[in-house]
């Protein structure tokens, strides 16, 4: 079965956006280093993206319709009436039941040489939940989140939108790496123990 990994840059204080939804100060200094490793792990790990709504409509309100073009991508919204791009696809209802259903699928391979994809075939990548506080909390709360993997940002919001705001229950984590980058953000990636 495919990990569903929640994938999010949140502030040290535990918010993944401002109130507002605004992700502006977040540090704008990002080392090549950090956006190296975040393009690799997109290429290499993922085939398919998760999100709310409200991660959606960031790339929306600058005209970005399909934010990953070579993912498939499904935004979860019961106020959207219609995907405004068809290759994203919109989920309104039983959001536990599609994603359960969505792990069991094989992925797909994206085009890489031959030598990485003859080497890769037959594993299936992984999901990728973008993001969507809400969206992570009910899929955490159904036990469908595998990893957690935070980039934590050297700022203090003070208030925003949590990074997974009233869950049901805690969710025990254990630590898998650490990453620690010259700009002051640290990688952390944990496993959701069962």
């Amino acid at each position: 079965m495919r990990k569903l990994k929640y994938h999010v840059a949140m502030s040290l204080d535990g918010f993944i956006a401002r109130e507002d939804d605004s992700v502006d100060d977040f540090p704008a200094n990002l080392s090549p280093e950090h956006v190296t490793d975040y393009l690799y792990s997109l290429a290499s790990e993922y085939d398919t993206v998760l999100m709310g709504r409200g991660t959606y409509e960031f790339g929306l309100n600058v005209g970005v319709t399909d934010p990953y073009p070579s993912f498939e991508t499904y935004v979860f919204s019961r106020s959207l009436q219609e995907s405004p791009d068809p290759r994203v696809h919109l989920v309104r209802e039983d959001v536990v039941g599609f994603v359960r259903e969505l792990k069991t699928r094989p992925g797909k391979q994206t085009d890489m040489s031959r030598v990485i994809r003859a080497a890769q075939m037959g594993l299936p990548k992984d999901i990728y939940l973008a993001g969507g506080g809400l969206l992570a909390t009910t899929l955490l709360d159904a036990g469908l989140i595998d990893e957690v993997i935070i980039k934590v940002n050297p700022v203090l919001f003070g208030s925003g939108k949590a990074l997974v705001p009233r869950l049901a229950r805690k969710a025990d984590l254990e630590l898998l790496s650490t990453k620690v980058y010259r700009n002051g953000v640290v990688l952390l990636q944990y496993a959701v123990k069962r």
